[in-house]
C-alpha cells in the first residue's frame, strides 16, 4: 500500500518506518529540510532500541523516503497519516496549529480518494475540524479516521509491531476495509483491531493515559503513608498487583512521572472536561500530586545538607530509561531548584545529556556514573537505567565526601545501602 506519514517526530518516524517494514512504500514528510537530508542518508535524530537499523535496512531497499515535497507526498499515497506534534499551549489545551497547517495542505494536494488518518494524540472533534477545513478546499471524496498511537518510548518499535490493540475510529465502510488491509500484518486474536466511532476513538488515547499517571500519583501519595507507618511501598504494589481486577504494571512508586504524553494528555483531558462541564477534580489531583512528587527529596536534601555550599551528584536526566526523552523530567524540576538554592551540580545519563546541555549549560556533565559522584555531599538517582544497578556501591561510597544517597526509582536494598554506610532514602520504604 502507498503510505505518507506527515511529520517525522517521534510517532510518525516510528510509524513510517515501521510501516515499511511491513512492505509498504512510505513517504515521510515534513518541513525541516535538514532533518529530511539526514534522515535520508539513515541519521535517526531520536533515540529508539531498533529503529536506526530498521530504518537503515528500508532505505536500502527503497521501502521509505524522506521529503520536504507537500504535493509529491499527498499526491502519492492512498493513506494520510497525519503525525505533527500537539504541543500544550498557554491554556494547556492542545496546540493543534500544526494539524489545522497539514489540513489545509491536503486539501491543496488532494488529487483523489485518500484515507486521512490523525495519528497524532487530538483532542475530541478534532477529525470534523480536519474534515471542514480539507472540505473548505476541496470537492473531491475523502475520509478522515482516528487511529492513535499507543507507543512507549523505549519500546516504540515493539509496541508497533506486536500491538496491545489497534484502534480504528471511522463511520466508513471503505475507510474500515482499506485500514483493516494496512494493518493486518500486525492485528490478529491476540492483538485485536477494534472499530469504533471516531469520538469515542479520539478519547480512548486520553483517557487511557489519564488512567495510567492516575495509577501513578496514587501509588506515589500512598507511599507517603508507607512511610509514616513503616510499611514498604513495593510489597504493598506487589500485593497489589496480584488482583487480577488490578494488574502490576504501573504501580511503582517514585519520583512522578514525565514525558511527551502523560503531562499534556492529562491536561488536554482536563480542558476537555471544562469545556463540556464536566467535573475534572480526580485528574487535578493527579496532577497536583505529580508536580509534588518531583521535589519530594528536596526536604529530605535540606535537612542532611546546607545546599547553598554543596555539591550535588545527579543519576538519570531522561524521564524514563530507554529514551534520551527529557520532557517534564523530574530531573528538569530538581535541578533547577538545586541551582535556584546555590548548590552546584554535576551530572550523568547513558543516552541523555546532549538534550539536557540545549537548557542547562551551567551545570557539569560527568564521562560515566563514578565521576558523577566524586567529592559530592549528596547523590539523587532520579531514572532507573540499568546501568545504575550494576555499579560498585562500595566504590561509590568511597569516592562520595558525604554519605547521603537519595533513590528516586527504589533500585536499591535499604539494609545493603546502611550495610556501606550510606544515609539512604528512597520512595515509601
Amino acid at each position: 500500500m502507498k503510505v505518507t506519514v506527515i511529520g517525522t517526530g517521534y510517532v510518525g518516524l516510528v510509524a513510517g518506518t515501521c510501516f515499511a517494514d511491513l512492505g509498504n512504500n512510505v513517504i515521510c514528510l515534513d518541513v525541516d529540510s535538514e532533518k529530511i537530508a539526514k534522515l535520508n542518508s539513515g541519521v535517526v535524530p531520536i533515540y529508539e532500541p531498533g529503529l536506526e537499523s530498521m530504518l537503515k535496512r528500508n532505505i536500502a531497499s527503497g521501502s521509505i523516503e524522506f521529503t520536504t515535497d507537500k504535493k509529491y507526498a499527498i499526491s502519492s499515497s492512498d493513506v494520510i497519516f497525519i503525525a505533527v506534534g500537539t504541543p500544550m499551549g498557554q491554556n494547556h489545551e492542545a496546540d493543534l496549529r500544526f494539524v489545522r497547517q497539514v489540513a489545509k495542505d491536503i486539501g491543496t494536494y488532494l488529487n483523489g480518494y485518500k484515507v486521512i488518518v490523525n495519528k497524532s494524540t487530538v483532542p475530541v472533534g478534532t477529525a470534523d475540524l480536519v474534515k471542514e477545513i480539507i472540505s473548505s478546499i476541496s470537492d473531491l471524496e475523502f475520509d478522515v479516521v482516528s487511529n492513535p498511537e499507543f507507543l512507549k518510548e523505549g519500546a516504540a518499535v515493539k509496541d508497533f509491531m506486536n500491538p496491545d490493540r489497534v484502534v480504528i475510529g471511522t463511520s466508513s465502510s471503505k475507510a474500515t476495509e482499506i485500514m483493516k488491509e494496512l494493518y493486518a500484518p500486525i492485528t490478529s486474536i491476540e492483538n485485536p483491531l477494534l472499530i469504533v466511532d471516531v469520538k469515542s476513538s479520539e478519547l480512548i488515547k486520553y483517557a487511557s493515559n489519564a488512567m495510567l499517571a492516575t495509577r501513578i500519583s496514587f501509588m506515589n501519595e500512598l507511599s507517603h503513608l508507607a512511610s509514616a507507618v513503616g510499611a514498604d511501598i513495593n510489597k504493598i504494589a506487589l500485593g497489589m498487583g496480584l488482583d487480577e481486577r488490578i494488574g502490576p504494571k504501573f504501580l511503582s512508586a517514585g519520583i512522578g512521572y514525565g514525558g511527551s504524553c502523560f503531562p499534556k494528555d492529562v491536561q488536554a483531558l482536563i480542558q476537555t472536561m471544562k469545556h463540556n462541564n464536566c467535573s475534572y477534580r480526580l485528574l487535578e489531583s493527579v496532577e497536583d500530586v505529580n508536580d509534588r512528587q518531583k521535589i519530594f527529596f528536596l526536604p529530605a536534601l535540606k535537612e542532611c545538607l546546607d545546599l547553598s555550599n554543596s555539591k550535588i551528584g545527579i543519576w538519570g536526566l531522561a524521564f524514563k530509561p530507554n529514551t534520551d526523552d527529557i520532557r517534564e523530567a523530574p530531573a528538569i524540576s530538581i535541578v533547577n531548584r538545586l541551582v535556584d538554592l546555590g548548590a552546584s551540580v554535576v551530572v550523568f545519563d547513558p543516552i541523555a545529556m546532549d538534550n539536557f546541555k540545549r537548557y542547562f549549560d551551567f551545570i557539569t556533565y560527568a564521562k560515566n556514573p563514578y565521576e558523577a559522584v566524586a567529592d559530592v555531599d549528596a547523590l539523587l538517582v532520579l531514572t532507573d537505567w540499568s546501568v545504575f544497578k550494576g555499579v560498585d556501591l562500595a566504590k561509590v561510597k568511597s569516592l562520595m565526601k558525604g554519605n547521603c544517597l537519595l533513590d528516586g526509582r527504589n533500585m536499591y536494598d535499604p539494609s545493603l545501602m546502611k550495610s556501606l554506610g550510606f544515609h539512604y532514602k528512597s520512595i515509601g520504604r
